[in-house]
């Protein structure tokens, strides 16, 4: 395949080649995201001590994980949430070994630009307007999961439900929910 053609493909047809083996895909992929996700690594953590060994450890992910990509949906938003998912399970592993102390000092502030505020507010209303409209059983799954990032495991510990009831209701949930999303509200 041409160099341009890479170039030109969009994120799906560029994820389901990397499915078929094309490597070059997936480094093409790489350098789409790779500036936009360190910087978030950088943003949040406040500098850049690990934010090249997080942003390694998120594309290897994206790698093993691609067969799970559903192409109904953006690959960015895919990926954006599989950064976001390293970088808490980078801060939980850090916290754990801090001591009492360390952990509860200030984090080093994160000053959104005025233009990032006024998109999380509208992306944050958004978000709340769909979660009003699903089911009681799924807004609370959901809101626990993606709002209060708790684990599986306290999730179904915190309502006294199997496990596989909870990972069962919170996948219906996101389904849901990425299918308002992408739909607008229908």
């Amino acid at each position: 395949m041409e160099i341009y053609e890479y170039i030109i493909a969009d994120d799906r047809a560029l994820a389901a080649m990397v499915l078929e083996g094309d490597a070059a895909a997936f480094e093409h992929l790489f350098n789409r995201y790779r500036d936009s996700i360190r910087r978030l690594f950088v943003q949040r953590l406040g500098n850049d001590n690990n934010a090249d060994d997080l942003l390694q450890e998120t594309f290897i992910k994206v790698y093993l994980n691609i067969h799970s990509y559903n192409s109904d949906y953006t690959f960015g938003q895919w990926l954006y949430t599989i950064a976001r998912n390293t970088l808490v399970d980078f801060t939980r592993r850090r916290q754990s070994g801090l001591s009492i102390d360390e952990r509860f000092t200030a984090p080093p502030a994160n000053t959104p630009t005025p233009e990032e505020s006024i998109i999380n507010s509208q992306q944050r209303l958004q978000i709340e307007h769909f979660l009003e409209t699903l089911p009681e059983q799924y807004r609370l799954l959901f809101r626990l999961r993606f709002i209060e990032e708790y684990s599986y495991e306290e999730i179904a510990e915190k309502l006294q439900l199997p496990m596989g009831t909870v990972k069962t209701r919170i996948h219906r949930a996101r389904e849901r929910m990425c299918r308002m999303i992408t739909d607008g509200d229908k």
